[in-house]
C-alpha cells in the first residue's frame, strides 16, 4: 500500500507537469513509468490477481503483473537514459534494445505459462511443482530480467546522481542502493528455484530471509525516492513563494507602466477545445516572468521621456529613489499622446548587475518599492 500511495501521488504530481509540457519526452517517460509501476503494484494484490484469473484463465493475472511491472522498469531505464542526455541516435538504440529485450522476455513468460498444465498455472515459489520445467523456467526468465532491470536502473541512477544537485544526488544514491538490494533478491530467487527443482518446498528459511531482504531493499528504495521527491517539493514550494512575493512587489511599477501602455499586457488566449480548458493556467513562476517582461517593456517605451526629464542622468545605474522620481515625472508628460512623428530614442534603465531574470527583477523591485513610497 505505501508503494501504491507513493506512485499514485507521483502520477498526479507529474501528470500536472506533463499537462503543461505535453511534448517533454523525459516527463512523458516518467509519467508512463509511474503509471506502469502503479498498475504492477495494484496487480500484485492477491485478491485482484485472483479476480483476473477468475475472469479469464488461471495464470493470466501472474503474466499481467509481470508484463506491466517489467514494462514499468523498462520505462524507468528509458527515463534515466533520456535524462542523462546524449544524442538522439544513442537514445533510439537504447529504446530498440530495451523494448526488444522486454518483448522477448514477455513472449517467453507467455510461452512457459502456456506450456504449463492448466491445473498447475496458479503456481508460486512455494509450489510443490517446481520440478516442472515450464514452471522453473518461468521464474528463471522473469528473475533474470528483474536482475538486469534493477542493475541497469541502479547504474543509471548513480550516473545521473553525479550530474544532479547535491540533495537530489543523495536521494538517487540511496535509491540505487535499494535497487542493488532488489537485484540481490532476484539472484536469491533464482537460487531458490534451483534448490527446489529437486526438493519442492525446501529451504523455507532461505526463502523467508530473502523476503525480508526484499522488504528492506524496497524500503531503502522508497526512502531514496521520497527524499528526492521531498527535496524537489520543498525547493518548488520555496521557489513559488519567492516568485509570488516578487510578483506582488512589482505591482506598483507594473500598474504605473501598464496604465500608460495597456497594450503591453499579455492577454490569456481564448478557450479552445474542451480538453484544452482542463490544462492548468500559468504557474506563479510564469506569471512572475511575464510581469518582469511587461515592466521591462514599459520602461523601454517610457525611457525616451525619462531621458527628457532626466537629461544627463545615467538611468542605467541611477539610485532607485531617483529613478522613481523620474518615472513619475515622465508619466506626467502623458507619453501616450505624444506625436508619432517625434523621434525619441530608447535608453537603458535600471540595468541589473548580472544577466539572470532574478537579478533583473531585484532592480525593478527596488524601483517599484521607491515608487510605492512616493505615492504613500
Amino acid at each position: 500500500m505505501p508503494l501504491i500511495i507513493l506512485f499514485g501521488i507521483g502520477v498526479l504530481w507529474k501528470g500536472v507537469d506533463l499537462a503543461r509540457a505535453p511534448r517533454d519526452r523525459v516527463l512523458r517517460l516518467l509519467v508512463v513509468c509511474l503509471l506502469l509501476l502503479l498498475g504492477g503494484e495494484v496487480l500484485s494484490i492477491p485478491g485482484i490477481n485472483s479476480a483476473i484469473d477468475e475472469a479469464t484463465i488461471t495464470g493470466a493475472g501472474k503474466v499481467a503483473f509481470n508484463a506491466i511491472y517489467m514494462s514499468g522498469l523498462c520505462a524507468l531505464n528509458l527515463f534515466f537514459a533520456s535524462s542523462v542526455g546524449g544524442s538522439d541516435g544513442a537514445y533510439r538504440r537504447h529504446l530498440r534494445s530495451s523494448t526488444g529485450l522486454l518483448c522477448g522476455v514477455l513472449i517467453a513468460l507467455v510461452a512457459t505459462m502456456t506450456a504449463t498444465p492448466a491445473a498447475m498455472r496458479g503456481h508460486s515459489l512455494a509450489t510443490p511443482y517446481m520440478g516442472e520445467p515450464p514452471i522453473a523456467l518461468f521464474y528463471l526468465v522473469g528473475n533474470v530480467y528483474f536482475l538486469y532491470a534493477y542493475l541497469a536502473a541502479a547504474r543509471w541512477a548513480l550516473r545521473y546522481a553525479r550530474k544532479a544537485a547535491q540533495h537530489l544526488g543523495v536521494g538517487l544514491r540511496v535509491m540505487a542502493l535499494g535497487l542493488l538490494g532488489l537485484a540481490a533478491t532476484s539472484v536469491n530467487r533464482m537460487i531458490l528455484v534451483a534448490l527446489r527443482y529437486d526438493e519442492p518446498g525446501s529451504h523455507e528459511v532461505f526463502n523467508a530471509v530473502n523476503w525480508s531482504l526484499s522488504d528492506w531493499a524496497m524500503g531503502v528504495t522508497l526512502v531514496g525516492i521520497c527524499y528526492s521527491a521531498s527535496v524537489q517539493v520543498l525547493t518548488r514550494v520555496r521557489s513559488m513563494a519567492r516568485h509570488r512575493r516578487m510578483y506582488h512587489e512589482l505591482t506598483p511599477l507594473w500598474t504605473a507602466l501598464t496604465t500608460a501602455y495597456p497594450e503591453l499586457v499579455l492577454k490569456e488566449p481564448p478557450a479552445g477545445a474542451r480538453w484544452r480548458r482542463l490544462r492548468p493556467h500559468r504557474t506563479h513562476e510564469q506569471r512572475f516572468c511575464r510581469r518582469v517582461i511587461e515592466c521591462r517593456d514599459g520602461l523601454v517605451c517610457l525611457s525616451p521621456y525619462l531621458a527628457r526629464v532626466a537629461s544627463g542622468t545615467d538611468l542605467a545605474h541611477a539610485p532607485a529613489q531617483e529613478l522613481a522620481r523620474h518615472i513619475t515625472e515622465a508619466l506626467a508628460l502623458n507619453p501616450t499622446t505624444e506625436s508619432p512623428q517625434t523621434e525619441l530614442p530608447a535608453v537603458r534603465v535600471a540595468a541589473p548587475a548580472s544577466g539572470d531574470l532574478e537579478a533583473d527583477a531585484r532592480e525593478l523591485i527596488a524601483v517599484s518599492r521607491a515608487l510605492d513610497e512616493r505615492k504613500s
